[in-house]
Parts: structure tokens; C-alpha cells; sequence
């Protein structure tokens, strides 16, 4: 019998380990905001707008961004915390107040911050407090930082409809706060996904929501 090698054998136990805990499943038949309920935007699109999210580990919220139509940068890095220019390591720590997010460029004629707001809550689970799948902490929470009262407005009215088509089991806990300061994170860590395809948490963890996403929001993604 071929005898797998030690090193070989503690990762595999390793992937085994993390998929069987990430079993967060991307839901069906998901509440939209409808024409009504979004209302007039207070003024013409002049440019690209910013929006800012946090749903757990930041290299699986940029390759899920960076594939929708109409975004046209994704960047890593920490919001709401309370000591400038963290390093990833401080981060880890769970100490600083910090989030890991993504600051998302977009332009609002192509996609919608109601439609970026339905890929951030169908990708993640934000019932669960500070936590996504192995990744516990405060840093790993799911959050959004508005830039506008617009933006505030919509993500609450968002939340409200999920919560009452009973969506998920538990209420979602996703916290609606103001953005202050972004502090991007270190190069190693921007497209993560797309340099580093093959690197195990990205095979076991990233790639499968990915490929989720693409069977979703078919119709609303990049081209291959």
C-alpha cells in the first residue's frame, strides 16, 4: 500500500478539518431590494463610488468582489479599530478593534451598492458573531462601513428584509457602522487569491465560494 508522506498526510487532515467546519452554504431564493425601496439616488452618478465590507477573512471578500461586473478595484486592509497603521500581526492579536475588509471601487451604473450589498450578505454567514467558518475574532466580523447616509440607509433597510424573510436561522448580527479610516494591508496580501491559486486555504476554502458565486450571480460577473 503507497504510503502517503507525513507532511502530505498533516495537510490533507488539515483541509479535511477546515471544509468540514466551513459549511456555510450560499442561500437561495435571497430577499432584494426592490425599485421602491431603493428609491432615487439624491444625485446623478458623476464617478465611482466606495463602499467598504467585512465578512470574515479578506483574501475570500476581495476574490469574491474582484469578480463582479462594475468593480473595478478591491483592495485589502483594516477598518474600525483604534491604533493607526496595524500591522497584520497586531491584527491576529484581535486587539486592536480592527476588521480585516475590502475597500471596493465601483461604478454605480454598472452595479449597484444594493446589488454589492446582496453578493456580501449571500457569501458569508452574518449570524454569527465575530466569526466566519475556522476564522474567531473580532477582526473577522461581519460589518459594513457606510460612506453616506444613503448607503446607511439601504444596508439597514437590507438588513430589516432579510431578517423578516427568515432567511437564515439566527438573526443576522452584521454591524452598520460609519466608515472612519482604512489602512490597506501589506502587497503580500492584495489579490491573494489570484497569485497564490494553489495554496491550500485558497483550494479548500476560497476557490469553492468562488465557484459558488459564479454558478449565483452567473449574469452579473466579469468574463472569465
Amino acid at each position: 500500500m503507497y504510503a502517503v508522506p507525513l507532511v502530505l498526510a498533516v495537510t490533507l487532515v488539515v483541509i479535511a478539518a477546515v471544509v468540514s467546519r466551513d459549511t456555510f452554504t450560499m442561500p437561495e431564493n435571497f430577499p432584494v431590494l426592490e425599485p421602491d425601496e431603493i428609491g432615487p439616488a439624491s444625485a446623478p452618478a458623476s464617478g465611482p463610488e466606495l463602499a467598504t465590507f467585512g465578512n470574515g477573512c479578506f483574501w475570500c471578500t476581495e476574490a469574491v468582489f474582484q469578480q463582479m461586473k462594475g468593480v473595478q478595484k478591491v483592495t485589502s486592509g483594516y477598518s474600525g479599530g483604534h491604533i493607526p497603521f496595524p500591522s497584520y500581526d497586531q491584527i491576529c492579536t484581535g486587539r486592536t478593534g480592527h476588521a480585516e475588509v475590502v475597500h471596493v471601487i465601483f461604478n454605480p451604473t454598472a452595479v449597484s451598492y444594493a446589488e454589492l450589498l446582496e453578493v456580501f450578505w449571500r457569501s458569508h454567514d452574518p449570524t454569527t458573531l465575530n466569526r466566519q467558518g475556522n476564522d474567531v475574532g473580532p477582526q473577522y466580523r461581519s460589518v459594513i462601513f457606510y460612506h453616506s447616509e444613503r448607503q446607511k440607509s439601504l444596508t439597514e433597510r437590507y438588513k430589516a428584509k432579510i431578517d423578516a424573510a427568515g432567511v437564515f436561522r439566527s438573526p443576522v448580527v452584521t454591524e452598520i457602522t460609519a466608515f472612519g479610516e482604512f489602512f490597506p494591508a501589506d502587497a503580500d496580501h492584495q489579490n491573494f487569491y489570484a497569485n497564490n491559486p494553489r495554496q491550500p486555504y485558497c483550494r479548500a476554502i476560497i476557490g469553492p465560494k468562488v465557484e459558488k458565486l459564479r454558478k449565483v450571480f452567473r449574469d452579473r460577473l466579469k468574463d472569465e
